[in-house]
């Protein structure tokens, strides 16, 4: 069973699990989620809270529910995320990391060879 941290409502932590399982590819789009009755049951949770989550994310674009059948993952979910999680890992992790790094008094071009040696050390297909 997952344990849930006590500073962010858990609806919104099931949320996020379910984006980042979107991201991953652990969920396709097109693909069913399970139901809130099954989350609820899985993590111990009130389903209105599981509810919650998935009304969130059909809120969001990333689900869709087709009555009578489930919730899937819409499509175009997967760009929609990439495309909306871009600006954010720029500005709340790189740029902090950047300006750490400067801090520590590195130049433009260390920081830049200390990329291009992370990259290349743990070099992965592009994402498409």
């Amino acid at each position: 069973m997952r344990h849930f941290d006590d500073a962010t409502p858990i609806y919104l932590q099931i949320a996020e699990e379910i984006r980042a399982q979107i991201l991953c590819g652990e969920l396709a789009e097109g693909a069913r989620l399970i139901s809130t009755t099954e989350y609820a049951a899985r993590y111990r949770i009130n389903p209105a809270t599981a509810n919650k989550a998935v009304a969130l994310l059909v809120d969001e674009g990333l689900v869709v529910k087709r009555r009578g059948i489930g919730m899937f993952v819409a499509d175009g979910a997967l760009a929609g995320l990439r495309r909306s999680r871009r600006a954010a890992y720029a500005d709340g992790v790189l740029h902090p990391a950047l300006d750490a790094g400067f801090a520590l008094g590195l130049s433009s071009a260390e920081l830049r060879d200390a990329v291009v040696q992370y990259l290349n050390a743990h070099a992965r297909k592009e994402p498409q």
